[in-house]
């Protein structure tokens, strides 16, 4: 067997649980965090490990959680076509498709707004499996 094809045999929650571990610290931290509250925000979200990252998806991909050294990441595939009341968006805002939040040490966010903005996702996704 690969390495990869070993690789691809570890189910993708251990993946994400690796990686928190790895990362350690602030960002392992956050990484955990949004990771709890995505899957809290719709039971049908399903975790996936893609490009080295995690993945949620439902219905289709809703976002990437990258970290980075100075932030964690969270890029939402569809972003654009998203409501974002609370602003959480603050990275690849000019972008026709994706958007992204950056979560820099020492911010924390704010849990009921990026719920919403998951479950707006999920909502999207949804909408055009339909059509």
């Amino acid at each position: 067997m690969k390495k990869s094809e070993a690789k691809d045999a570890v189910p993708p929650a251990k993946q994400i649980d690796a990686r928190i571990r790895e990362l350690g610290g602030w960002r392992g931290e956050t990484l955990s965090r949004v990771r709890a509250l995505i899957r809290a925000a719709d039971p049908a979200i399903v975790e996936e490990w893609k490009w080295d990252v995690p993945v949620w998806s439902c219905e289709g991909i809703l976002c990437t959680g990258e970290a980075y050294k100075s932030a964690v990441k969270l890029t939402f595939a569809k972003g654009a076509a998203v409501a974002d009341p609370a602003r959480l968006f603050n990275s690849s805002l000019d972008g026709n498709t994706r958007r992204a939040i950056d979560i820099r040490e020492g911010e924390t966010i704010d849990g009921k707004a990026l719920q919403a903005l998951i479950r707006a996702a999920v909502k999207l996704n949804r909408a055009k499996r339909k059509t």
